[in-house]
């Protein structure tokens, strides 16, 4: 099971999320893809198993992805200040896999739901994954 984080700025997010899903799911292959390289570096820490920095990467990260997580941003494009470009963005519509998005509120995209920490909305990323991961079985 091959699944791919995306995440900009710090990374911080795409590190826990890195992390999170290695605790819950240690066979799945994590690839972890920065807009930058401090992101890209911060999910390499946090236990992806393999990484790499800009637009290319994520295209072939989410071609034979199972699945995809990160901000809401990354399927936005010119989000995270600019990060996300128009071909990352398009890469994570296209993943033949899940799309489970963060609803972090910046960037000028707001999403209207119960706001929440970044923990919790982790943790509910974790459980949307497990019941998709194990109803595709």
């Amino acid at each position: 099971m091959k699944i791919t984080v995306i995440d900009g700025q710090g990374g911080k997010l795409g590190a826990m999320l890195t992390a999170a899903i290695k605790a819950e799911f240690p066979e799945a292959f994590v690839a972890a893809v920065g807009t930058n390289a401090i992101a890209t570096n911060a999910m390499l820490k946090a236990g992806a198993d393999s990484a790499a920095t800009g637009d290319n990467p994520a295209v072939v990260a989410c071609r034979d992805s199972n699945a995809v997580l990160g901000p809401v941003g990354i399927s936005i494009a010119d989000s995270l200040h600019g990060e996300v470009t128009p071909k990352m963005a398009l890469a994570v519509a296209r993943c033949p896999g899940i799309r489970v998005l963060l609803p972090i509120n910046r960037c000028s995209t707001f999403i209207a739901c119960e706001n929440s920490t970044p923990t919790e909305y982790i943790k509910n990323a974790m459980a949307i994954l497990r019941a998709n991961l194990e109803s595709a079985k």
